[in-house]
């Protein structure tokens, strides 16, 4: 470790509270980095020079200020980290004057160095982690890198997890770190035992821990900590956000599908429902399932036939009628009702649906190759 300028004005401003005196911050090459007098900095002390070839507190007195350079009346102290000589923090005054002060100067500036050296590590691990995130849900690591890593860090990636996604909207980007970092702080409540990785400037992916109920995990739990979630945020005043809360996959090494799943989930919850907060990969099972199909030859196939409706469907009264016949389950009786027209008329707008598509809605599986059309269509 060093110590920086940053650090040695902490000490200086800390210290300068409790003692009316000037202090200085020496580097461990003895120069002036930081001091109650701006004019002395970059100077070099030679009173830090001896305290550091000594390893141990120097007084000056006013007679053998007389022959160092840069250097007036006062004790220095060295300070240390590891047993190894950082820097020296010195004290002006009459030796027999200040000496009182001289424990507490010490004591003070040392724990201004742990708690930032405890800063820094509590930094340096959270990178870790989040890098350890990334690389994870990216599918980047091997079973046994994973298992590495994850020791490494004391991260139990044997605990049931689930991927959630939190995206907030854009604002200024001042508001937009505000934002984030109080999410962060939020999730990294420990007692959640959350694992959370910003991944964009507007995104934080939370591997939360979830409940297995034999093969399967319990869903609705989640769904309940995310409205707790949504409701601790409203009270900072944190309202334009979705969270999509991906499918559970019991291997550690399935974790890039369950984060995957919540990123297909939040793209397919924004579009069909934009005013919504909370999207679950339960409640869009199917458009999520079906969502690579788009990628493929086979999913082009299967968009013509609505296309073509659309096209031709001008008054949107037919594609109207299909997804009502969806929503019914194909009851043909149940359909025409919630569309107050007869069961002919209803006949009619299906054998329509069918002249226009080449796929008739009147046999199962008709239906179904047109349910699935439109839901990789949209």
């Amino acid at each position: 470790m060093y110590l920086d300028t940053q650090l040695a004005q902490q000490i200086v401003d800390r210290t300068m509270a409790i003692i009316d005196t000037n202090i200085n911050v020496m580097n461990d090459h003895g120069v002036i980095i930081s001091s109650g007098d701006p004019t002395r900095i970059g100077q070099l002390h030679d009173g830090a020079l001896l305290a550091i070839q000594h390893g141990d507190t120097t007084e000056i007195t006013q007679q053998t200020s007389q022959n160092l350079k840069g250097v007036k009346p006062g004790i220095n102290l060295v300070l240390k980290h590891d047993d190894t000589i950082i820097g020296v923090v010195g004290i002006t005054g009459n030796p027999d004057e200040i000496r009182n002060y001289a424990a507490l100067v010490k004591m003070t500036s040392e724990m201004i160095i742990e708690r930032s050296l405890l800063i820094e590590q509590l930094q340096w691990d959270k990178r870790h982690i989040e890098e350890f995130i990334s690389s994870w849900v990216n599918n980047e690591l091997t079973e046994e890198a994973l298992e590495h890593w994850a020791q490494r860090l004391s991260i139990d990636i044997e605990q049931p997890r689930v991927a959630v996604l939190i995206e907030l909207a854009e604002t200024p980007q001042s508001n937009q770190l505000t934002t984030i970092r109080k999410v962060v702080e939020l999730l990294e409540y420990p007692q959640r035992n959350n694992l959370v990785a910003v991944i964009a400037m507007n995104q934080i992916l939370v591997l939360k821990p979830c409940q297995q109920h034999s093969e399967r995990w319990d869903y609705q739990i989640e769904s309940q900590r995310i409205d707790q979630l949504i409701h601790q945020l409203q009270q900072q005043d944190i309202h334009h956000l979705h969270i999509a809360l991906g499918e559970y996959f019991p291997s550690p090494m399935e974790m890039p599908r369950s984060f995957q799943s919540a990123q297909q989930v939040l793209t397919l919850g924004k579009h069909y429902h934009p005013k919504q907060t909370k999207y679950l990969f339960e409640d869009m099972r199917m458009p999520v399932l079906l969502s690579p199909l788009k990628q493929n030859w086979q999913g082009e196939q299967l968009c013509n036939a609505i296309v073509k409706l659309k096209t031709q469907d001008r008054s949107g009264q037919l594609i109207k009628t299909l997804y009502r016949l969806f929503e019914h389950q194909g009851n043909l009786s149940q359909c025409a009702n919630s569309l107050y027209i007869h069961r002919n008329t209803l006949r009619y707008r299906l054998n329509k649906i069918e002249e226009i598509t080449q796929i008739s809605p009147h046999h199962f599986t008709g239906l179904v190759e047109l349910y699935i059309a439109c839901q990789i269509t949209q």
